[in-house]
């Protein structure tokens, strides 16, 4: 994982912070997500609902 967003706002409107981090390896599904190249390097962008597992 590079980056992590802030997380999600529940309904009663608490923030619910996400359950990877920055540095975490991550297993999720062959056509999960988006690929991005941005100076040459590939990434994945996905919701953290597409994460399988955190190693």
């Amino acid at each position: 994982v590079v980056a992590v967003g802030p997380g999600k706002v529940s309904d009663a409107g608490t923030l619910i912070e996400s359950a990877v981090k920055k540095g975490d390896t991550v297993l999720y599904g062959k056509y999960s997500g988006t690929e991005v190249t941005i100076d040459g390097t590939e990434y994945s962008i996905m919701r953290e609902s597409d994460i399988l597992a955190v190693l």
